[in-house]
């Protein structure tokens, strides 16, 4: 509403000045079709007058001449001006007298030059007022280079038009404001409906929201201010619901994780108690092979233990940004003969084939943080030996495209599930989740670090999988210079 008013105000404004404007018109189409209908008026009259002006002025002879005109044109009023535009005579029709010695000469010399209509001269009797006038060149007294100067509304037209010119404005600033006022109610209330309506629905679909309705929208109806919001609320309400999904989702895995962590910590810790509790109880009892035997399980599962924490700790350090790479130029195919040495040992106990296939020119230089990706490659062999049976085969093989060195770890053994493959780099996700894990099998974090590592190289690592055949994981460095 305030609106509206507001609105209606500035019409009815605007209706009082285009009513102002338009008799400021209709007054300059008055004084312009007036000099344009008597615009030879002085030219007509200047023969007739130079009979009368030739040894001087014969004021009763012009007089009666006016005399004849001003029956039918009662504005009539006359002035005899010098070259220079100075007066040097005058007839007037009922005015006062010529106030001014002279008139301004650039008004006629437009006129002369037949320049647009209106062209306003100086009016003698009233000193700062114009009026239309007509003028022709006449010889005075044998002076050449005078003029007939006509002024054609005199001081008593100028009355007559004041008095009516209250009627007439109010009358037409009526209309104006009535016009105003109509199309206000026609178009202005039909725009605020419009408005209303719009602003209306987003408040509704904000209401609905704040009260838990967080897929609710709004259509964007156009693309102006209020389209604008509404493309901002729907943004905003995206953002909140996928935050609000990710927090739902970050506490299932928060759940998951203490359920994983508790189990993995539970298991072991019951077996190292439970030999330890045997040791204590039959020590002297028992055979020292059997003791011995008791005492490396408890010791492995104290190992495993220690490993579950430290990988437990280096994923969250991972997940925090708290790990910062320390970048330099390295030759990754040393590397990756170095860590498959170090696993021949587990590969032949598992009897499974472990090599390096290499290509017999040299690799180009990758920069990395060479301790975070021998990391990435034991975690990813350690996993190919873990999932590959006895008489398979486990490769590490380098691809040079370029631009960067593609790591590839392939083994040929269960492969993965596709349920499984697209969650495989999640945290206590295992590739053959039959497997339990008092198994020996590590706890699902090997995979999950190694994301964390090649991530916060600003790389990427795949996956493909295909159950009972095999799985190749591949990553890769951005080669030196």
């Amino acid at each position: 509403m305030r609106l509206a008013a507001l609105f209606l105000v500035l019409l009815l404004g605007l209706g009082l000045v285009l009513a102002l404007l338009a008799l400021d018109a209709a007054a300059d189409v008055a004084e312009a079709a007036d000099q344009e209908l008597h615009r030879d008026l002085a030219s007509d009259l200047a023969p007739r007058f130079e009979p009368y002006l030739t040894e001087g002025i014969d004021e009763a002879a012009i007089d009666s001449i006016i005399a004849g005109m001003t029956q039918i044109n009662r504005r009539l009023d006359v002035y005899l001006l010098e070259a220079d535009g100075t007066i040097k005579g005058w007839f007037m029709g009922g005015g006062e007298d010529p106030q001014l010695e002279g008139v301004a000469l650039g008004p006629i010399m437009q006129f002369l030059y037949n320049e647009p209509a209106p062209i306003l001269g100086d009016d003698p009797s009233r000193p700062g007022e114009q009026a239309p006038f007509s003028v022709s060149p006449i010889s005075v007294m044998g002076q050449e280079g005078c003029y007939l100067y006509l002024l054609l509304q005199s001081e008593d037209y100028d009355a007559v038009l004041a008095s009516l010119r209250g009627p007439v404005f109010g009358r037409l600033a009526l209309r104006a404001s009535l016009l105003a006022f109509a199309l206000t109610a026609l178009v202005g209330l039909a725009l605020f409906w419009w408005l209303s309506r719009r602003l209306t629905t987003l408040r509704a679909a904000v209401s609905a929201f704040e009260r838990g309705q967080i897929d609710r929208r709004v259509t964007v109806q156009s693309n102006d201010e209020l389209g604008h919001l509404s493309a901002a609320f729907n943004a905003m309400a995206e953002q909140i619901e996928g935050q609000m999904e990710d927090m739902r989702r970050a506490d299932r895995l928060r759940r998951e994780l203490v359920a994983n962590v508790s189990h993995d910590l539970r298991s072991p810790l019951a077996s190292i108690q439970g030999y330890l509790e045997t040791l204590q109880l039959k020590a002297e009892s028992l055979p020292p092979e059997r003791r011995r035997r008791y005492v490396d399980v408890a010791l492995a599962q104290t190992r495993r233990l220690g490993s579950l924490v430290t990988q437990l700790f280096d994923l969250s350090k991972l997940d925090a940004r708290q790990v910062q790479p320390h970048f330099e130029a390295f030759p990754i195919a040393e590397l990756m003969q170095d860590v498959v040495m170090q696993y021949e040992p587990e590969a032949e106990k598992r009897g499974v084939v472990l090599r390096a296939v290499l290509p017999e020119t040299g690799l180009p230089l990758v920069r990395a943080d060479i301790g975070l990706i021998e990391r990435v490659l034991t975690n990813l062999l350690d996993n190919a030996l873990r999932y590959t049976p006895e008489g398979g085969t486990v490769e590490v093989r380098p691809v040079d495209d370029g631009a960067m060195v593609c790591v590839e770890v392939a083994d040929t053994g269960v492969g993965i599930s596709p349920e499984v493959l697209p969650h495989v780099f999640e945290r206590f996700v295992r590739a053959d989740a039959s497997r339990s894990r008092a198994q020996g099998d590590g706890a699902g974090l090997g995979l999950a670090i190694a994301k964390r590592i090649v991530d916060l190289h600003g790389g990427a690592i795949k996956v493909e999988s295909e159950p009972g055949v095999g799985t190749t994981f591949t990553f890769g460095l951005p080669v030196v210079g």
